[in-house]
This record gives C-alpha cells, sequence and structure tokens, in this order.
C-alpha cells in the first residue's frame, strides 16, 4: 500500500467516527438514545438496515463464494422480499402500537417474564457470537494479507466502532450507515468497472458473461428437492424466509433500525426499500465475484490465495509437494489462457460444435485446476492441522490488493472496514439495549425508582462490555469453511426458535406462558442436536432448513403441551 491508500483509508475511518460522534452526541434521556427519538425517515431506515445485514464478511466471502461456486448463493435471499411484506403487515404495526423499546418487551406482555428473558438470552448469545465473527473477519484477513498484527486490529475495529456507538446510540449508528453505504457501494462499483476494463480488449461484458456461463458460473436456479444442497430455489423461499422473517422481525440489532422511524409508514417503507434492494445488491455483488473469475481465467492466479498458508507450506517437510503442485497449477494457467483466447475467438463464428468443443475445453481445464487446489488444501491441512484451508475469503481481497490502482487499495479497504463497523455497531447498539432494557432496568422495576439518565448510562456502559467481549471473542477466534456461511449457520440455529416464540404470541391466542416456555427450551435442545447430528456431522440437510424446523417445532411443541394440559385438567 503507498501513502495515498493511507489516507484514503484513515480519513474515511476517521470522517465516519467523528461525523458518528459530533451529529448525534448528548442524548436527553433513554428514548433519545435507544430510539433516536423516533425521527428516521424511510431512506435513513432502509439504508441502516441494508449497512446491518452487509458487513464486512458480505464483501469478502461473497465474491469468493462466487469464484468458487457461482451465483447459486443468491438463492440464499430469495425469501427475503416476502418477509418484508409480512413484518410490514404485522410487526412493525404490534411494536409501533405498543410503543416497546425492544421487540422483547412484547413477549413480556403477551406471556410473561421469562418468556421476554429466554427470548432475550437467545438473542444475546447469538448475537454476541456473532459480534465477534463481524470483527475478526476483516481482521483475520487483511492480517493475512497485509501482515498487520491480528489482535491489534481486532481491537482498532472494536474501539472504532464503540466510540460512536456508545456516544450516540441508535441515532448515532443510523447516520453513520449512511455515509458508510456510500463508501461501500462506490467501492464495490469501482472494483467491478475496473476488472472489465483489465479483460482483454475484444472480451467485452456479454462475452465475459459467456465466459462464466460456460464455467457453470451463472447458474443461479437451483430446483433440486435434494436437502444436503446447501442453496436451492426450495432452501431460498422456505429457509431463507423463516430466517430474514426471524431476523428482520425479532432480532434486536433490525428491529432497532426500524423502531426509530418517524411513523408506521416510514418504518413500512424502509423495510420495503431493503426487500427492493437487498437481492439485487446481492446479486450484483456475487456478479463482482464472477467477473474476478473471467479476469483469472487470462491472468495467472496462485494455488491458493491464503498467502499466510502458502508462506507456512513452503516453510515446512511438505514444500517440495506443494512446489511441484504449483508448477502444474502454472502449466495449467498458460492453458487455460489460451483455451479461453480460442473459445472467445469461436464465439464470433456461431457454430455450435465448435462452440461446444472449445467450451469442454475450458470446463476439463478448470477441473483439472479444481482439483489441484483440493490437493493444495490437503497438503496445507497436514503440514499444518491448524492452519485455515479454505480460501474463499481471500479471493476478493488479493485481487484488490495485486490489481488495483494507488489510492483505489485504500478505498476497497475503506469498504470493507466500512462494512466491518456499521454491522458491528448495529450488533453492539443491540446488545447494549437488551441488556439494559430487558434485563437491567426489568429487573429493577418496582424495587427502586431510577432517572432516564441512569438509563441512558447503563446503555452506555453495557454497550462498552459488549464491545470489549466482541473484541474477546474475536481474538480468539478462528476461520471455519466460509465466513458468510458461519455467521448465518449461528443465525439458524437460534433464529427459527425465536421466531416461532414470536409467531405463537402474534397468532395463537389460546397458548399461554408456560408452554411456550418449556417449548422453546426443548426446541433449542432438540435443534442443537440436529445441527451437530444432521448439518455437521452427516451433512443429510442444509443448515437453512434449521430455521423452518426450529419455527415449526417450538409451534407444535406448545400446541401439544396446551392440548395435553387440557385434556389432565379435563380428567383430573
Amino acid at each position: 500500500m503507498d501513502k495515498i491508500d493511507w489516507v484514503i483509508l484513515i480519513c474515511t475511518l476517521l470522517f465516519i467516527v467523528v461525523y458518528g460522534v459530533l451529529k448525534t452526541r448528548g442524548s436527553k434521556d433513554v428514548k433519545d438514545y435507544i430510539l433516536g427519538n423516533k425521527e428516521a425517515k424511510w431512506w435513513t431506515i432502509g439504508l441502516s438496515v441494508m449497512a446491518t445485514q452487509a458487513s464486512a464478511i458480505t464483501f469478502l466471502s461473497t465474491p469468493g463464494q462466487a469464484f468458487h461456486d457461482g451465483m447459486g448463493f443468491v438463492q440464499f435471499y430469495f425469501g427475503l422480499p416476502l418477509a418484508m411484506v409480512v413484518i410490514c403487515m404485522v410487526f412493525i404495526p404490534i411494536y409501533h402500537k405498543l410503543n416497546v423499546f425492544t421487540a422483547y418487551e412484547f413477549l413480556e406482555r403477551r406471556f410473561d417474564l421469562k418468556t421476554r428473558t429466554l427470548a432475550a438470552v437467545l438473542f444475546l448469545v447469538q448475537r454476541g457470537l456473532a459480534a465477534g465473527i463481524t470483527i475478526f473477519a476483516p481482521a483475520i484477513i487483511l492480517s493475512a494479507v497485509l501482515g498487520w498484527d491480528l489482535k491489534t486490529l481486532n481491537v482498532i475495529i472494536g474501539l472504532l466502532v464503540i466510540i460512536y456507538t456508545v456516544s450516540g446510540g441508535t441515532k448515532a449508528v443510523s447516520v453513520t450507515q449512511k455515509q458508510q453505504m456510500f463508501v461501500i457501494m462506490t467501492g464495490m462499483f469501482v472494483a467491478f468497472f475496473l476488472i472489465l476494463s483489465y479483460l482483454p480488449s475484444d472480451i467485452t461484458f456479454s462475452k465475459a458473461m459467456k465466459i462464466a456461463g460456460a464455467n457453470g458460473k451463472l447458474d443461479i436456479l437451483n430446483f433440486s428437492l435434494d436437502t444436503k444442497s446447501r442453496y436451492t430455489f426450495w432452501s431460498g423461499i422456505t429457509g431463507g424466509f423463516f430466517l430474514a422473517l426471524s431476523y428482520f422481525g425479532t432480532d434486536q440489532s433490525q428491529v432497532q433500525r426500524y423502531l426509530s422511524g418517524k411513523s408506521i409508514r416510514e418504518s413500512q417503507l424502509g423495510l420495503i426499500f431493503n426487500g427492493l434492494l437487498k437481492v439485487p445488491m446481492q446479486f450484483f455483488i456475487l456478479l463482482v465475484g464472477v467477473m474476478v473469475f473471467v479476469f483469472y481465467q487470462y491472468n495467472a492466479s496462485p494455488l491458493n490465495f491464503n498467502p499466510a498458508a502458502t508462506e507456512m507450506v513452503l516453510k515446512s517437510d511438505y514444500k517440495e509437494e506443494y512446489q511441484a503442485l504449483e508448477a502444474e497449477h502454472q502449466k495449467l494457467e498458460v492453458e487455460k489462457k489460451m483455451a479461453q483466447e480460442h473459445f472467445s475467438s469461436v464465439l464470433d463464428v456461431k457454430e455450435y460444435n465448435t462452440i461446444k468443443d472449445a467450451q469442454n475445453t475450458i470446463v476439463s481445464i478448470n477441473e483439472m485446476e479444481r482439483e489441484n487446489r483440493e490437493k493444495a488444501r490437503a497438503i496445507i491441512k497436514k503440514a499444518d492441522d491448524s492452519q485455515e484451508t479454505n480460501d474463499k475469503d481471500y479471493v476478493f481481497i488479493h485481487f484488490i490488493l495485486n490489481n488495483l490502482p494507488r489510492g483505489l487499495i485504500g478505498l476497497l479497504l475503506a469498504v470493507i472496514l466500512s462494512a466491518a463497523m456499521s454491522s458491528t455497531a448495529s450488533e453492539l447498539n443491540a446488545l447494549g439495549t437488551i441488556t439494559a432494557i430487558d434485563l437491567y432496568k426489568r429487573s429493577h422495576e418496582g424495587k427502586e425508582e431510577r432517572d432516564n439518565k441512569h438509563y441512558v448510562n447503563a446503555s452506555k456502559w453495557f454497550t462498552l462490555l459488549w464491545g470489549v467481549i466482541a473484541i474477546i471473542f474475536a481474538s480468539f477466534g478462528s476461520l471455519v469453511d466460509n465466513l458468510i456461511q458461519l455467521v448465518n449457520i449461528i443465525g439458524s440455529v437460534f433464529y427459527g426458535n425465536i421466531l416461532g416464540i414470536f409467531l405463537l404470541a402474534f397468532f395463537f391466542k389460546f397458548i399461554k406462558a408456560n408452554a411456550v416456555f418449556l417449548s422453546a427450551v426443548i426446541t433449542q435442545l432438540i435443534i442443537f442436536y440436529i445441527y451437530y447430528q444432521f448439518v455437521y456431522v452427516d451433512e443429510m440437510i442444509g443448515y437453512l432448513w434449521l430455521n423452518f424446523i426450529g419455527c415449526a417445532l417450538v409451534i407444535l411443541i406448545a400446541v401439544l403441551l396446551t392440548a395435553f394440559n387440557k385434556v389432565s385438567n379435563g380428567t383430573s
């Protein structure tokens, strides 16, 4: 990185932090600090909701996901627009009518304190883990690629977020996320058009898409009924729907964004805005990854994109074995480039059999390259069992650092860190709010009177505490397969159960508190077992299905417990 990159990176991050502090300092009361005094307009809500979900993991992992596996991941979001409609029609009117600070206040009014506390604790566990990952994700990759100290990066990212989140609360999160989304989308568009400009002069966007399609990267829709497939149309429209419904409808990091809306209409418009733009945005980010794949059809790529893993294996006893594989990989790179040039030339001929033969050659070479990458991962694993072998999260950052001009590297790094800060800020804001309102404030009600200023300060201290916990967790975290999948797996383990509790509260008026509480505890234990046995060990089902299973289980068990209780009371 040159000086200009450092200047752009540091100035961008400092501007966001200082702007957030100056714009929102001096919160008067709990309503002002937690709900931003209910002044947010719909576009602020929409951008804030998008920025909360679009963490650094999105911009690091998603292009790498597309590079390796194509556009199929977009199916994960197919259920999201439908979920937005349901939340706008059901969740938002109820939350605003009850004038709640948190989603879990509603559960106490509908059921009892223990149900509210259980849902709040489930949220704190899963969101606390996720907050650590959103800090850890960019830190470990920037550390590996740039050689920066990992723990120092964790602390820097965490502290930057803590400063303005503690200072200004929800309003600070919302106003800074508008700036962050601008930086993020500007950087991604710049990267996309630069990739196209780097392709050979005769490779138009249309030809680039055909090259990607020839390698199976544009296979968006998968209608397979195989439950082992992680991303299919059916898992997206069902599991993705329940995940989105739970995330946007019951997760305080999102609920707090639209509870700050000036009116029900502003909140609804903000979520509809998110529902309309989220799938296209995710499609575009995946398309950036596909274009990176096309770029590396004509330019040399490393055998493994994780530089730390490569450096380690070249210092090990497996050095010669790995170097032999690298030599074979370099030979394939040359063959691949020639095959791609031949394929792009025969596209102009428009003779089906010739095009098909050229396509088969490309597919064959890329398959051999894929096999070599798998062999490389196996060697890395043998050399150091603790070393991360999956390099999906390093693909895009490798392209940025090795191919973008001066200045733009700083901008793209600012994109990654801005995304990390925006999502982490929302999470810490929500974690501090839930701890202060649902646990601390609720436990003191009826015992001793505390003024508004006391609970504002409590929210700040709890936000700071969760920030420190997130930094600590990030410092001891480790990569698992793919970061964006890890965050969604953690969510899927908890979200279905929490969503089921809320659906019971909304639609099953005959269900009472004890049945819901017991059902939620039983369901969570069952989901832990299903994940371990059927997702992690046997890989019989994709993790997205856990959202549907958890939601259905908690409802079914609660209904059965209620029916059993009625029968018992009737016969006693």
